[in-house]
């Protein structure tokens, strides 16, 4: 097996290591420094096994490259570090993750969020698309990418490119991300691996299979090669506890009942209008469960052909589907966000205010109870084919291209939810004093005959969605080595980006339904119970309530062939905002100059260049005028010139100093650019949305420097610093107004509970005046080879980033009021460590890892001044032995410690969401061949 992973150290930031004449797939052609490392190890076996020699590997590219880079390997074929591509970026310093279902779905890099990064396969642009949770962002409609799409199994290298150089393209602030997969010129003799493990998650108590393999081969004469590899994995898990959809002030929504009384306060204070001043309690106290199941498929296909030392065609093909369904468990106190009959007929009995004017515990009379099932299927496909060529003319020009196609088709063909209403009950009570709340019912929620299913208030939502996104790409370059000290660069490459989105939703109106006597309706029910194992759920909080049985209603309503339930697309005014289309197109060319100066006496060494990009983008949407609406279309062109320069100086052998300066753009995220709107109206929910297609490119001038000490091979000491001056970038403006306001037809709310004197939450993406980001990073890599004994077989890797900004945020269209806030997504303070011990048989490792809290929204709604997500730690580890040289134990254990989802609202940290989804534990064999 050693010789089967030859080639991998010596592999480039963004692809395995292949003969002297290959060409990453994703830039023309090597850095100098790290093409002479290529060349000095033609026809060794570089062995890539184990933990500590991929961290070695990985810091031998880091060195070698000019721009700055941060890699993962592959600790041996087929095999990466974590189960998750996302855990495994998160061990980079400066990259942040947010989870989904006890995964990682996204990353921020520096402090900048999945908008501001672009996500290369095997040296093509792609998005994935993935459906979440609605606390959890929901659908991705953006172009961020989500890495849960994908096994880990698939590939062998992550990059992380954090300055800019001229052959990369444009579309990032943050980082470049390069995923890439295995080649069959990566092996030196043919090859076959397969694994299988085992994983079981606590809190859903279920063990699921996961499998893989992968087979190379490559003919005699080394001419030609065949890759294949696939990865199969089921997942069962629980994701449960407290959501709580914001807070808002008592005067909002009609304000309480006259008769409330809270000691202390007079109702004017109670039912205050002004958000600056008034008391604010919990809009939905609720407590949600979801029971997820997920079947992920993949498999990467290479092929590559070598007819000379000078000519190599690399063909690689990628496919992933992720299918799974989503059942939703909800007990809410819907009452709180009602108008109307709502809150304007809830009581406060007694009340408690704490020193920032929340209502923080009381009992209340008159509270409208709602139960709900959902039911969601999800899947995505995603496929990719790349075809690269490299041809050497003579001793010093090359020529090369990569074209290529991708696509992600997200489905959620079966999106319904049944709620059951219990209205005006009495005795409620909630108390927030404690991080999971105490939310009490005064009536049995496990008795069916507490509900109603009723006509005009009961709901019935059938929400089927589809996103789809495409890349085609084709670039090409050309390459002049002038002298050994200079090489000259240029290129062109044009892509084209389609994307559209659909959605359908019920005609008659989501709360037109059959109204149901208790006996009808008992049958269709059924007890949701065990709720809350491993949060310490307060006395009296429910761990079981009745909520609908979806196949039973489906059985009794006949809901998807009964006319009453019959959903449209572009003729129903609450999907029809859903109905998005946009093409970009991109055309860029470049040209650079790399160079080092050693031969000439200087130990100097870098790049610089300049890109030029011409983007035309054309967006469709439905918007409307009065009682018209229209698909209406809006054109756009733009271009930018970016220069970017590296300069790495070798101060001694081993201590190096970098710095970098580049102009970058990263485009509006792509559901921001429809003309449209979307209007909905769900349970005390009442959002208006539209796009902006008038959106200029967020902009950012960044300069960067660090210092690199490589004391000993393996070993890493580096400091970096950073700024980015962004001079605009999109926020959403969100602001409350009556639906009367919108010049909106009042025909679009019928079938809802809305009426036109409701607030509406209205959001659009707009261009803001942006601001300044810095911070530095920390970084450290020590095996303890110097120690004696057993304690050379430890190591620790450890990094920790600091990121500060100050970015203005709109208040107000005009611009006429303005606040200053973080950027989106970013953590002032994110660290991960791990210590490991790896003799020849036996491994094991422990790492943790740390993100600050950070923000979502700004401003925030309902008087909130932003919303947010509170710090995490994440603890892992993993144990591995060797039992032969081709046979491999291993066990995985994530999140440890049940970290908990914690999100809030307002600067005072009210609890929007609190949920936990379990440990995993993974125990798994590897054979090698």
């Amino acid at each position: 097996m050693s010789s089967a992973a030859a080639a991998l150290a010596a592999s480039s930031a963004w692809a395995q290591a292949q003969p002297e004449t290959s060409a990453a797939t994703d830039a023309p052609a090597e850095p100098p420094a790290l093409q002479d490392a290529q060349d000095d190890t033609t026809g060794q076996d570089i062995v890539v096994q184990g933990f500590r020699a991929s961290l070695s590997s990985a810091i031998n590219i880091k060195r070698n490259e000019t721009a700055t880079v941060d890699v993962i390997k592959a600790e041996d074929i087929a095999e990466f570090p974590d189960l998750n591509l996302a855990e495994s970026l998160q061990r980079i310093p400066g990259v942040a993750i947010s989870r989904v279902n006890g995964e990682g779905r996204n990353i921020s890099v520096r402090g900048l969020g999945p908008e501001y990064s672009r996500v290369r396969i095997n040296g093509m642009e792609a998005i994935g698309t993935t459906g979440g949770t609605d606390n959890s962002g929901g659908v991705n409609r953006g172009r961020g990418f989500d890495f849960n799409i994908f096994s880990s199994d698939l590939f062998n290298s992550l990059a992380v490119r954090k300055t800019a150089t001229a052959d990369v393209e444009e579309g990032s602030l943050g980082g470049t991300v390069d995923l890439q997969s295995a080649r069959p010129f990566d092996y030196k003799k043919n090859t076959a691996v397969i694994a299988a493990a085992a994983s079981y998650n606590d809190l859903a108590r279920k063990t699921k299979p996961r499998v893989s393999g992968l087979v190379t081969a490559t003919t005699d004469d080394g001419k030609f090669g065949v890759l294949l590899s696939v990865a199969y994995e089921e997942r069962r898990l629980i994701e449960e506890g407290a959501n709580i959809t914001r807070w808002t002030y008592g005067g909002f929504n009609g304000g309480f009942n006259p008769a409330s009384t809270i000691a202390g306060k007079t109702i004017a204070q109670i039912n205050d209008t002004n958000p600056e001043t008034a008391l604010y309690h919990p809009r939905i106290p609720g407590l949600v469960s979801y029971d997820i199941e997920q079947k992920r498929l993949g498999a990467a296909l290479s092929l590559q052909f070598q007819p000379t030392d000078k000519t190599l065609l690399s063909i690689d093909g990628l496919y992933s589907r992720l299918d799974g369904t989503r059942t939703e468990a909800q007990f809410q106190a819907i009452g709180f966000s009602r108008s109307g009959t709502g809150k304007p007929q809830t009581i406060i009995r007694s009340g408690t205010v704490d020193a920032d004017n929340n209502i923080i515990s009381g009992t209340f009379d008159a509270v409208d109870l709602r139960t709900q099932s959902r039911y969601d299927e999800l899947k995505t496909d995603f496929y990719q084919v790349t075809a690269t060529l490299d041809q050497k003319i003579g001793e010093n020009f090359k020529i090369g291209g990569v074209v290529g196609y991708s696509r992600s088709e997200f489905r959620n063909p079966v999106q319904t939810t049944v709620t059951m209403d219990a209205a005006n009950t009495n005795g409620f009570f909630y108390d927030f004093s404690t991080r999971f709340p105490t939310i009490r019912p005064g009536v049995d929620v496990t008795n069916p005959a507490t509900f109603a299913f009723t006509n005009g208030t009961s709901e019935v939502r059938i929400r089927p969605q589809t996103v789809d996104n495409s890349f085609t790409n084709a670039k090409g370059f050309v390459e002049w080595t002038v002298s050994p000290i200079v090489k000259l660069k240029a290129g062109a490459d044009w892509r084209k980006f389609e994307y559209a989105s659909t959605e359908r939703r019920r005609l008659q109106g989501e709360t037109v339904v059959t109204t149901l006597t208790g006996a009808q309706l008992a049958p269709l029910t059924m007890l949701y119970s065990g709720f809350g194992r491993g949060l310490d759920v307060p006395d009296g909080t429910p761990t079981a309530w009745i909520v609908p049985n979806l196949a039973a209603f489906q059985n009794a309503l006949n809901t998807y062939s009964n006319p009453l339930y019959a959903t449209g697309g572009v003729e129903n005014a609450t999907a029809r905002g859903s109905f998005v289309t946009v093409e970009e197109k991109d055309l860029g060319f470049w040209g650079m100059a790399e160079f080092n100066l050693a031969d000439a006496g200087l130990p100097v060494r870098g790049d610089v260049g300049v890109r030029y990009v011409k983007t035309d983008q054309f967006s469709t949407g439905y918007a409307g005028q009065g009682a018209t609406v229209d698909l209406v279309g809006a054109d756009r062109s733009y271009d930018r010139w970016l220069p970017s320069a590296n300069l790495v100086f070798d101060v001694t052998p081993n201590l190096l100093v970098r710095v970098a300066a580049a102009k970058t753009i990263a485009r509006a995220g792509i559901g921001s650019l429809t003309p449209g709107g979307n209007l909905n109206v769900s349970g005390g929910n009442r959002t208006f949305s539209s796009g902006n297609p008038n959106l200029l490119p967020t902009e950012s001038t960044n300069l960067d420097a660090s210092v690199e000490w490589y004391p000993a091979p393996g070993s890493l000491y580096a400091v970096s610093v950073f700024q980015k001056d962004i001079g605009t970038f999109v926020q959403t403006l969100s602001t409350t107004v009556p639906y009367s306001s919108l010049g909106l037809p009042d025909s679009l709310l019928a079938g809802t509970t809305a009426s036109p004197s409701d607030a509406f939450i209205v959001s659009q993406p707009v261009n803001s005046n942006g601001g300044l980001l810095r911070g530095f990073e920390v970084n450290v890599q020590q095996p303890f080879t110097f120690l004696p004994g057993f304690l050379s077989n430890f190591g620790v890797l450890a990094n920790y980033t600091y990121v500060n900004s100050d970015i203005e945020y709109l208040l107000a269209a005009n611009g006429s009021a303005t606040v200053e806030a973080s950027l989106l997504g970013l953590s002032k303070n994110a660290a991960n460590a791990t210590l490991y011990y790896e003799t020849k048989k036996f491994s094991i490792r422990g790492s943790v890892a740390y993100r600050s809290n950070y923000l979502t929204a700004v401003p925030g709604t309902e008087g909130n001044a932003y919303n947010g997500t509170n710090a995490t730690t994440n603890f892992d580890a993993q144990i591995s032995y060797n039992v032969t040289d081709n046979l491999k134990l291993s066990l995985e254990m994530i999140n440890l410690t049940d970290e908990k989802n914690d999100q809030f609202v307002d600067e005072t940290n009210r609890l929007n969401v609190l949920t936990h989804s379990g440990r995993q534990f993974v125990f798994g064999a590897r054979m090698a061949f």
